[in-house]
């Protein structure tokens, strides 16, 4: 497949403005300024079935569309490069190596939106990817293609950078809002949602990285030419996170729909050391857990990987084998959400703790039996029942993994010690596939 969001394998240096302009870059710039109207922007946005990368998998020009054409308020554009979901590391790369096709996505969805001024919200660990999205910043304005009458366009626009601190929290997009009007990031009960009132209480588009980095090639080569890549309902090129215990992990760019089978044992070189698969998250951390007999019949877009009991989130693949403790994996989970919780709904932060002393004490061998009843009962009562779903977060988790994997929590309770470990205590949890 011809290499799209991940161009810069192709291209030296592409973060630097005359190359990225001198291989078609802010073409599509000047085609949503001189050639299109914003309703037309959004269209063709609409038209492509673009949804959106951060998670959600909302269509992005759907939710372009719900924001007001007569609003008498400032719209703004925030873009989410938080990045905050385990098992994710693509915006990273993606604001590293090519800075100015972020940029000109975020020209052109302000232009469709008539948004003038756009916050790109990192999290806090991102000190090299700010310094190098400033950078880039810097030589848009320069050039002209942020500021004043853009590129005599009559069109304009201010962007500026925002670093949290590193909370879970903020890559919701209403926690995000929360965080950048510098509050504590609790996420909003919705509605209102974002597009009526966002940031400042304006109407506001939330986009992640990977999705705005899309809509300048679909501006320049068309809706139909992006439905042509992947299924028609999750069409396009995806960057997925391959990691835990493969040969090769890393960031790989391939079509929606790619069978997972291939994306693991073809394009990831096989399961570490020879071993047999045990289980694939799908989407990140958060989401539910594939046997092996479950995963190798999934192909990744968001209709199949829902259909087959999972979501396909971030497109964060973690892998694990057969030598890997399945409670180990839950508690370390558990521990990140219970971490994570913003402590704003009690369900989620009493709730997030219960589960990781739960999933502690079982891992330790003085677990009981009706302990496994009280983990799906916890999670069910958590779930659905939170502003945001941090609490699904963990939750959707607990109940695959319990029911999936039941034979190794009762090991641990029946054993009084977790049979994974050696005699030095050592296991093959999710925090030891985590370093390969």
């Amino acid at each position: 497949m011809e290499r799209i969001l991940t161009r810069w394998l192709d291209i030296p240096d592409l973060r630097k403005l005359d190359v990225y302009v001198g291989n078609g870059g802010y073409k599509a710039l000047r085609k949503a300024l001189f050639d299109m109207k914003p309703e037309e922007i959004i269209n063709e946005v609409k038209n492509s079935n673009l949804r959106g990368r951060g998670g959600a998998a909302f269509p992005t020009g759907v939710k372009w569309s719900f924001i007001p054409k007569d609003s008498k308020k400032p719209v703004y554009l925030c873009c989410n490069a938080d990045e905050s979901e385990p098992g994710t590391f693509a915006n990273r790369y993606e604001l590293e190596l090519d800075p100015h096709g972020i940029i000109e996505g975020i020209a052109i969805t302000c232009r469709a939106v008539g948004a003038h001024i756009a916050y790109t919200y990192l999290r806090g660990e991102f000190t090299v990817q700010k310094r190098i999205l400033d950078a880039a910043i810097a030589e848009a304005y320069a050039s002209n293609y942020l500021g004043k009458n853009i590129l005599g366009s009559g069109f304009d626009l201010d962007v500026f950078t925002h670093r949290g601190a590193g909370a879970y929290i903020c890559g919701e997009e209403t926690g995000l809002l929360e965080s950048l009007e510098g509050k504590r990031a609790y996420p909003r009960n919705r509605p209102p949602f974002p597009a009526i009132q966002g940031a400042f209480g304006c109407p506001t588009v939330v986009n992640n990285v990977e999705t705005l980095a899309n809509v300048p090639h679909i501006i320049n080569r068309g809706a139909d030419w992006y439905k042509s890549i992947g299924p028609e309902k999750s069409p396009g090129p995806k960057i997925f996170c391959l990691s835990g215990h493969v040969n090769k992990p890393g960031l790989y760019e391939l079509p929606m729909g790619f069978p997972l089978k291939d994306l693991i044992y073809d394009v990831g070189g096989g399961i570490l050391d020879g071993k047999a698969l045990k289980g694939v998250i799908p989407g990140g951390s958060s989401f539910p857990i594939f046997t092996a007999e479950e995963a190798v019949k999934v192909n990744m877009d968001f209709e199949s990987v829902r259909a087959a009991g999972s979501l396909m989130g971030t497109a964060g693949v973690m892998v694990m084998h057969e030598d890997t403790c399945m409670v180990d994996a839950l508690k370390t989970i558990a521990h990140f959400y219970h971490h994570e919780s913003c402590g704003q709904c009690t369900p989620c932060r009493e709730g997030c703790g219960w589960i990781e002393k739960l999933v502690t004490e079982i891992e330790a061998g003085r677990g009981k039996m009706e302990d496994l009843k009280v983990l799906i009962d916890a999670a069910s009562n958590m779930e659905g029942n939170t502003i945001c779903v941090l609490a699904d977060s963990l939750s959707m988790p607990v109940k695959s993994f319990v029911p999936k994997y039941r034979d190794e929590f009762e090991a641990h309770i029946k054993l009084g010690r977790c049979p994974f470990k050696d005699r030095d205590g050592k296991a093959g949890g999710l925090s030891a596939a985590a370093g390969h």
